[in-house]
Parts: structure tokens; sequence; C-alpha cells
């Protein structure tokens, strides 16, 4: 749901750009259909190899993630020149991702994949040399950021759309948990790992995050089905068609068109306000282990959410359990914008964050269910407007808020609109009419609809 976190319609797992990320199942039967089962989760080696080449990726992402702000900082000087380097990266998601979603459902994913990883290694490596050669400008580092947005924006539906080819429906739940973990573990280690990599050296974040796209492209080279269900629907017709489809089949979703506006006000509010603390804790000189310290507390609040989201997302409607999961991180969010010590800003990121996993195990898992396979890189776009349509404006915003007023005043500013988008959150029937897993596929969306 929190698109730096985790993100419900919002971006990859550990930058905001956010979206849904449907990893569900072979093609969705009708309820009542009998099924015939595959290997179990654990036994199915196309799911483990996307889910290890992905989380290794994520991680490094996260070192280069937390990196930006202090070396843009560190460039300029200005906590809004760092922001604005964030905004200019955040544009080239909002420029791509309807059009990658369109594509990730017309071509195959599986070389998709390796060409975006082998795209993000150059982008990154091209940092890596600058670092090191002492020759990294400010246009360098927000074209690089741009163009990576872009390239990740492709990436984000071509994965899910290829993972929800491979993985049963009967065990969307589990999965879903297992990603919510992966970017607990992603967050944890960021953090520290990535302070840590920063004093070192400050090439080696960035060094690590190209490792990481690396090891993605190794990782799916060795996926053996294929990550698409069927083409010829996308011969027939134009690719402005398709997005076009796309579009008018969110818009048709109650529960996928409300995602768009209010999973927007919510990620705008919590994303902002942690951009305006981070930012704030560059400008006073924070030690980078210290900075990474509140990413790792986070991580750690979120681990403990991963394990405890399966059996929560069993046990209890996932609609209802979204709405206590949402009102809690709203009630960490405003206490962190009041907070003035730092070991306060500790403590209520870990309470914000604990039930965030169960959330979008719940609505990503329920999201990805409703819609057909064909649409799976469709919808996952669309949805992705509630986090890429904002993200460009929460850095540059949070920096100028800072230049002129104090980190209370900014973070508070933000969990305003945190605030409002979770009491329309709570008080959306098709949000609070959600069920238990065994009830999502009656759900399941016919597209195009009969008249």
């Amino acid at each position: 749901m929190l698109s730096r976190m985790a993100t419900i319609p919002a971006s990859d797992d550990t930058i905001p750009a956010p979206a849904i990320s449907p990893e569900t199942a072979v093609p969705v039967e009708p309820a009542g259909h009998k099924k015939s089962l595959g290997p179990s989760l654990w036994h199915n080696a196309d799911y483990l190899l996307l889910m290890s080449g992905k989380t290794t990726q994520i991680i490094g992402a996260g070192f280069v993630t937390f990196a930006v702000p202090l070396i843009a900082f560190a460039i300029t000087q200005s906590v809004f020149l760092a922001g604005l380097v964030s905004t200019i990266g955040a544009l080239g998601y909002l420029v791509a991702t309807l059009p990658a979603g369109a594509i990730a459902d017309r071509v195959d994913r599986k070389k998709l994949l390796l060409l975006c990883a082998g795209l993000d290694f150059a982008l990154l490596a091209s940092l890596v040399v600058a670092i090191w050669m002492n020759a990294l400008g400010f246009w360098h580092l927000a074209i690089v950021l741009f163009l990576s947005a872009i390239v990740a924006s492709f990436f984000q539906p071509a994965e899910a759309g290829g993972i929800r080819e491979v993985v049963r429906a009967d065990q969307m739940g589990s999965a879903m948990a297992a990603m919510q973990g992966r970017s607990a573990v992603a967050a944890l280690a960021s953090g520290p790992i990535g302070g840590l990599l920063y004093s070192i050296a400050r090439v080696l974040p960035f060094l690590a995050g190209a490792v990481g796209y690396a090891v993605v492209f190794v990782c799916t080279l060795f996926v053996r089905r294929p990550l698409n269900g069927d083409l010829e629907h996308a011969k027939k017709e134009s690719a402005w068609e398709s997005l076009i489809d796309g579009l008018k089949f969110v818009w048709a979703v109650k529960f996928l068109r409300a995602g768009i506006g209010i999973f927007a006000l919510i990620n705008l509010g919590f994303n902002g306000l942690m951009i305006a603390l981070n930012l704030h804790l560059v400008a006073i000189g924070t030690e980078p282990f210290l900075i990474g310290l509140i990413d790792a507390v986070a991580g750690a609040s979120m681990l403990v959410g991963a394990i405890i989201a399966g059996p929560l997302v069993k046990r209890f409607p996932s609609g209802p359990l979204a709405i206590a999961g949402i009102l809690l991180a709203v009630v960490g969010g405003t206490a962190m914008a009041f907070s003035t010590e730092y070991w306060e800003y500790l403590v209520w990121i870990a309470i914000a964050i604990i039930l965030i996993p169960a959330v979008n195990s719940g609505l990503i898992g329920y999201a990805s269910v409703i819609t057909p396979s064909k649409l799976q890189g469709r919808m996952n776009a669309v949805l992705n407007l509630s986090g890429v349509a904002v993200a460009p404006i929460a850095p540059v915003v949070a920096g100028l808020l800072l230049e002129v007023s104090n980190v209370n005043f900014a973070m508070g500013s933000f969990a305003v609109f945190f605030i409002i988008g979770a009491i329309v959150f709570a008080f959306y029937k098709p949000i609070r009419s959600i069920g238990t897993p065994e009830t999502w596929e009656k759900d399941l969306v016919e597209w195009p609809r009969k008249k």
C-alpha cells in the first residue's frame, strides 16, 4: 500500500513508483471449476528464480536509493536541489508507466526482463565510473535516475505479469506474504549496510546496485516456463487500442478505479513525510549509519509484519484488515510529524509499518485474482499512476519546505494528505467489502464484459 516500503498501487519495492504487483497464478478459472494442481510454491523453480533475482535487485536498489540524497547533497550542498534530483528521476515513471504496461502484455516478458536488467546495469555502471573518477555531476545523476525509472516502469509489470503465469491462484496468499518479506529484508539491509558502504566509499552502494541487476539477468535467463499466456490477442489490436482497453478495464472496476485517487493521497502523504525526514537528517549532518538505521527499523517491523501477514490474510477479510493497517500507519506517521527526538522516529516508524505487509498482501492479491491474465500488465501500469503521478511532487516540495521552514512543518504538511487519504480509504465500500482469499475468485471480472 505504501509505495516507499512495499507498495500497492505504487512502485518498485524500494523506490517510489509504486505499483501494484499482481503475483498470482496460472490463468484464473471461474469459481467452482476444478483446478489442476502444479508444484508447491517452494518447489516451484521458476517462481524461486524470479523471487531470488528480484530480491537481490531490490536490496541493491535499496543501497542506491539510500545513497542518492547523500551524494546529491554532497554535490549541490542544497536540500532543495537534492530533492530536485529525485523529482527528475521520478518523472521517468510518469512518462513510461502507461505505455510500459501495454507493452508488457504484448511482448515476450522474459526477453523484456532481460533487456531491462541489462540496461539498468549499464546505467548504474556509468555512475560507478563517474564517482570513481570524481566526475559525477548533478545532471549525470539526474539523467541516470530518469532513465532508470523508465526502465523500471517496464520491468515491474513484466515481472508481475510473469509471476502471474507461474504461481497458482490458491497459493497467492503465501506468495504475497513472501513478497512482503522480500521487501522487508531489502529495507532491513539497505539502510544500515548502505550507510556503511557509503561511509567506506561513495561508489560502493552504486556498485552493489549494478551487481543486483546482473543477478536478475542470470536468474531470469534460467526461467523455463513462458511468462506470457497466449499473445494472439495482442496481434488483433494496436498498442494504442490495447492501452485504451486497459484504462477502460480499470475504470470499470470500482475497487481498481478508486485505487488511483485514494492511494495517490496515501502515497503522497507517507512518502513525502519520509523524504522530508531523510533530507532533514542529511542536511544536519547525521551519520549515514543513523540515517540508514531508520530504514532498518522500518524493515525489521516490516519483516515481523510479513511473518504474520499470511495468517492474518487467511483469517480476516482483507478489506477491514487493510483499513486497520492504514489507520495504524496514519497514527505512526502523524506522530512522527510531531516528534523532535531521533529515537521517537524509530519508535513511530516501527508502529506505522507493522501491518503494511498484510495490507499489501490482501489488496494486491485481490486485484491480481480479479484481473484476467491478459490484462495484468495494463492493470498494473494504470494503478501505478497512484504512485508515479505524485512521486515527482514529494521530493522537491519536501526540499522546498525544509528550505523555508522546519522539519516538523514539512512532515506535518504531508501528514495531512496521508490522513485525508486514509479517511476516504476507510469509508469506501468496495474496499470494506473485500473478503478472505477463498472468496476472491468469485469476483473475477469478465473482460470484455457481455453486453
